[in-house]
């Protein structure tokens, strides 16, 4: 066994919403995100744009993973592996279904930010194979990792970047005896529990947060510790799409 650092929650493009242009764009993004988790001295980059996938071509020098993040009637799931479904319809989902089509097609399925714009995490009895600590808000990692255990379910890292420089500042090391990183691979340890999530505590890093927070605080998304539930809508950016 030898251990890989991998980010399964990247996005290709800076913007949400006029699909037109984010499929021009997404090439350069996914460059980009691969030479900025090269930077960082990660193993690979999962591309998970919301509810689609598009092939890219692999980098150089860094393993770009298929997958999608989708929007569930409930939050966010993201689907990662070697078959991610191509396209979703924003809400027509149930997290249950999300997680049926991402077992239907090898991938493993995980609760992203659940203390972010989702109320996912109140769910039981769903099959997920594992709990994102989202880079934009670590100050909630403790809840998450007494979900985990709660659900009895591992945790990944990802650090939700939009920008190439945010890359990184979460992330997943797993644990593989693969010769080379495959989407099959990290699936096996996903479900394995052969994974563990690690957040940057570097000062951009911590200043990104401090921004972050203000802007989801302003907009109403982020789950207050002491409230039971955030409500559900639409990621930052994509009010008007």
């Amino acid at each position: 066994m030898h251990t890989v650092a991998v980010d399964l929650h990247a996005h290709t493009r800076f913007f949400h919403g006029r699909r037109e242009l984010g499929d021009r764009f997404d090439p350069l993004g996914a460059r980009l995100l691969a030479e900025a988790a090269a930077r960082r001295g990660l193993d690979g980059v999962a591309t998970t744009n919301h509810d689609y996938y598009t092939p890219l071509e692999p980098a150089a020098d860094i393993e770009t993973l298929p997958g999608i993040e989708i929007t569930t009637d409930r939050g966010h799931v993201l689907v990662i592996g070697p078959d991610p479904p191509r396209e979703t319809k924003p809400g027509a989902l149930s997290p249950e279904e999300a997680v049926a089509l991402a077992h239907d097609r090898d991938c493993a399925a995980i609760v992203a930010h659940p203390f972010r714009n989702s109320t996912v995490r109140e769910l039981e009895d769903i099959p997920f194979d594992a709990i994102e600590v989202n880079g934009k808000h670590p100050r909630s990692q403790p809840l998450v990792e007494e979900l985990a255990a709660e659900r009895d379910l591992p945790l990944v890292g990802g650090s939700d970047a939009h920008y190439p420089f945010e890359v990184g500042r979460a992330y997943t090391v797993l644990e593989t005896d693969a010769d080379r990183l495959t989407p099959s691979a990290v699936v096996d340890a996903i479900r394995d529990g052969r994974v563990s999530a690690r957040v940057s505590r570097s000062p951009l890093d911590r200043f990104l947060r401090r921004g972050y927070r203000a802007i989801h605080n302003r907009k109403g998304v982020i789950d207050a510790l002491e409230r039971p539930t955030p409500g559900v809508g639409k990621p930052p950016g994509e009010e008007t799409s």
